[in-house]
């Protein structure tokens, strides 16, 4: 009779048991559910600010009065490069199986969000419903070549200043930006992060963006300009604001990837009149999958004075001795991503405030550089990722055409000296753009 009954007892605890446990179940599928159908409560922007709150800061050491082969003097962050992993903060987003975009895979939409996927990518000319599909934190492979993953760097590094101008920027792009910056950067080298807004007339660029930056944990400043600036007078607004050794420029639609900074400063160290740019990969703007770059091309230009990008010559590998991770001397850059010494900055005399809204500045900067005693460098073991789009969503107050020859014209006249007259012969309808050339080059190189 006892037997009996105990075997009864266990039978009914085992069973209750057993009934827990499926209930537990059915509510983490729920919970995981609703997070992969993108209704999950829990912003990753909380979760990255819980991760990097962890971090201890007690230990960032500080040099008042470091100098390094010709660097100018100033603050500077110190730390040993076995530490480097400590500094970088926890990872934000634990990758999901399934999660749209991790590891920088293609977003397909289905079929019957066709129309609206087509609807959206007018407002920005890239694909907005993938992007906004994708986490703000998304992960990224690490792309460098092998022989940069093992580079060692200087242990004295200047601190940067991140300046990105925006106009009509998608919330997702611009932020996505930002968040890769904060968790691929090093936080001693990572000064600040500057946003320009240019004119912005969309409501989620106000006060909702200044509101989300004071969430952020790393400082991140939000200027504005009167009215629509254009690029280089917004990139010139944001550098009078830098307080970092380096301006970092960056474009609004970018993601920064892992080992991406400290080359770039590390080149600037040896020789502060040394302009880098990263590598800059192709985030494709139809499905948002993140396509490396050869890193066997640099930046030239034709006799429009447009950008383009050839093969890099053999003469140029010689004098790498074939090390693709060594630094490319390119003759232009394509010049929405790069880093510059902010005294040498403007030094060289900055933008010239002459050009308007978008176009030429990155051969005048290109020019400027390599004429007053500079040099341009591709940096193969730095890797950005940056939309490209196949037309610009972007107003161009006059028309598009008047503003970009009135910027190459500008170009040819300062920098180009006889060599304008193959712009011209190129252009022969464009006389009417010619400037007199003393008084123009005393005006562009007023420093």
């Amino acid at each position: 009779m006892f037997h009996g009954k105990l075997r009864i007892h266990t039978c009914r605890v085992i069973l209750l048991t057993s009934l827990v446990w499926f209930l537990v179940d059915v509510v983490i599928l729920s919970f995981y559910s609703e997070c992969l159908g993108g209704s999950c409560k829990k912003q990753p922007q909380a979760a990255a600010l819980n991760a990097i709150e962890d971090y201890d800061n007690d230990n960032l050491q500080v040099d008042e009065n470091f100098v390094s082969n010709g660097h100018s003097s100033g603050v500077q962050s110190t730390y040993k490069q076995a530490d480097l992993k400590r500094w970088r903060p926890a990872p934000t987003v634990i990758p999901v199986h399934g999660l749209p975009g991790e590891m920088g895979k293609a977003v397909h939409i289905p079929p019957e969000k066709d129309a609206l996927m087509k609807e959206k990518f007018k407002l920005n000319q890239f694909n907005l419903l993938a992007s906004d599909m994708i986490s703000l934190n998304r992960s990224l492979a690490d792309v460098r070549l092998e022989g940069c993953k093992d580079k060692k760097y200087p242990k004295l590094l200047p601190t940067t200043s991140i300046v990105i101008v925006f106009h009509n920027e998608a919330w997702t792009t611009l932020l996505r930006t930002v968040w890769s910056v904060i968790n691929r950067s090093p936080r001693p080298l990572l000064k600040e992060i500057i946003l320009v807004d240019d004119a912005s007339e969309r409501e989620h660029l106000g006060e909702k963006l200044e509101e989300y930056v004071k969430t952020l944990p790393v400082p991140v400043i939000v200027l504005r300009t009167e009215k629509r600036s254009g690029l280089i007078r917004a990139r010139l607004l944001g550098a009078k604001h830098v307080k970092g050794q380096v301006i970092t420029f960056l474009d609004a639609h970018c993601e920064c990837t892992e080992g991406w900074l400290e080359p770039l400063l590390a080149r600037i160290v040896q020789d502060r009149k040394t302009v880098v740019c990263p590598i800059i990969d192709v985030i494709s703007d139809e499905t948002f999958e993140y396509i490396t770059a050869s890193d066997m091309t640099w930046g030239g230009f034709n006799w429009k004075l447009n950008f383009r990008w050839y093969r890099v010559p053999q003469r140029e590998m010689d004098r790498r001795n074939n090390d693709r991770t060594a630094p490319l001397r390119t003759p232009t850059m394509a010049g929405g991503l790069f880093s510059i010494d902010k005294e040498y900055f403007y030094e060289l005399g900055a933008y010239d405030e002459g050009m308007n809204i978008w176009g030429g500045e990155n051969l005048e900067m290109s020019f400027r550089v390599w004429q007053c005693g500079g040099k341009l460098e591709i940096i193969p073991c730095s890797h950005v990722g940056h939309v490209f789009r196949d037309k610009s969503p972007y107003t161009f107050p006059g028309g598009v055409s008047k503003i970009v020859l009135h910027n190459a014209a500008r170009v040819a006249e300062v920098w180009m000296d006889e060599w304008r007259d193959f712009y011209y012969a190129m252009n022969p309808g464009l006389t009417f753009h010619r400037y007199d050339s003393w008084e123009l080059r005393s005006n562009a190189l007023a420093f």
